[in-house]
């Protein structure tokens, strides 16, 4: 079976990229191209059950992604200093520009410096503008603009549209071999990844009504099954599990069983054998036992358990916001802003813009937050909303907690 890795970049770099990619044996290259480097963000989060990886065609879509926390697959991006920078002064060269003056944006200072020496070229006259996270295409023309008149090596397709009718500006495109180097590097960490969630997963569910409880199971990929004394055992793998609980940090289907049952608690064992998970299973029951009434417990090798708290949903002055708080990793006043927030908006659903200007905070700080509500099923996505500018899309998010 083919692993599926997703190609992200502008449109006439990431046909080149893919077909490189299918050059490898058992890989297949899914195309995602954007008109600009801002929408790589949406394009990943958008794509992300389709594909094992993520090859990024430079790096800042790559670092656009991961800033805005929408990698939960490995990724990599293609490297433009070696190979890729020094074919491109060649062509300068032989199209008679001084290669020693020039002005160079996104790739990191020490790395041009290095690539020049290889090549025995002076760097005294170079201009460099090394990526940051708050450098924009927009700062990238300005830096261009206001040196000296130096021919431009951008990685960007936006500058080069900028600046290609009034300056000398050549964008650089990955090599072959630098393709190659990076998709190599991904591979080995997808081939891992891929490894490690196929570890089995057992789950022990003590629940008197096990209404909805192989629908819970379908989600996560796996089985459900009568165990003994009245316990139900759940097959899957740690993959799905990972996905469902947020990186073990909560269980969403607890809350959801809870609602009709008064006693439900899950003991998740997670081996590289069936024997291995289920006795850890019954470790991890044993644990949610003593916890309480509503509980579940992932048990893991080497004596390691989680503890996934969870609590019914419902009216908001019956939830234990310290419990809620503890699950969801955020503190019970910021909570109660967001109760605050939800009951201003009654049933309007709420933008992430408008959730950061409620709580003070960066609009990447408040998707974050949102996004493990929305693990732990005390939000919802509802659409996106275009902010008006070449940012990304604002989502909408409905809380339920």
């Amino acid at each position: 079976m083919a692993i599926v890795i997703g190609v992200v970049g502008p449109h006439d770099l990431v046909d080149q990229v893919a077909a490189t990619c299918e050059e490898q044996p058992g890989v297949s290259a899914l195309r995602l191209d954007y008109d600009h480097e801002s929408q790589a963000p949406a394009i990943v989060e958008a794509h992300t059950a389709a594909v094992e990886g993520w090859l990024f065609t430079g790096i800042v879509p790559y670092m656009l992604s991961r800033d805005a926390e929408a990698l939960t697959r490995p990724a990599a991006f293609v490297d433009y200093t070696g190979a890729t920078l020094l074919s491109a002064l060649v062509r300068l060269q032989h199209q008679g520009v001084d290669v020693t003056r020039l002005s160079i944006d996104t790739l990191p200072a020490a790395d041009v410096v290095a690539t020049f020496a290889e090549a025995g070229l002076p760097t005294g006259e170079l201009r460099t503008l090394p990526y940051r996270p708050e450098m924009t295409s927009e700062k990238a023309v300005a830096f261009h603009r206001r040196g000296p008149a130096h021919p431009v090596i951008t990685c960007l397709s936006s500058v080069h549209e900028a600046l290609r009718d009034d300056m000398r500006v050549l964008r650089l495109a990955p090599s072959t071999h630098s393709v190659r180097v990076a998709l190599r590097q991904l591979l080995l960490t997808a081939q891992g990844q891929a490894q490690e969630d196929a570890q089995i997963a057992l789950g022990l569910v003590e629940v008197a009504n096990d209404e909805g409880l192989l629908r819970e199971a379908t989600a996560l990929g796996g089985t459900v099954a009568a165990f003994r004394g009245g316990t139900h055992l759940l097959v899957t793998t740690r993959g799905p599990l990972h996905d469902a609980t947020g990186g073990f940090t909560g269980l969403p289907l607890l809350a959801r069983l809870a609602v009709q049952n008064s006693v439900v608690r899950v003991g998740f064992g997670l081996g590289r054998s069936a024997a291995e998970a289920e006795s850890l299973a019954r470790r991890a029951l044993a644990r949610a036992r003593r916890i309480g009434d509503v509980a579940a417990v992932l048990s893991l090798r080497a004596d390691t358990d989680i503890v996934l708290e969870s609590v019914p949903t419902g009216p908001a002055g019956e939830q234990n916001l310290s419990v809620i708080a503890r699950r969801v990793g955020l503190s019970v006043p910021t909570l109660e802003k967001l109760l605050e927030a939800r009951r201003a908006a009654g049933d309007e659903p709420l933008t992430t813009r408008e959730i950061a200007d409620r709580l003070a905070v960066q609009q990447r700080t408040a998707r974050r937050m949102l996004h493990r509500l929305e693990l732990a099923g005390l939000a919802e996505r509802t659409g996106n909303l275009t902010s008006g500018s070449s940012g990304r899309p604002l989502t909408l998010y409905r809380l339920t907690l």
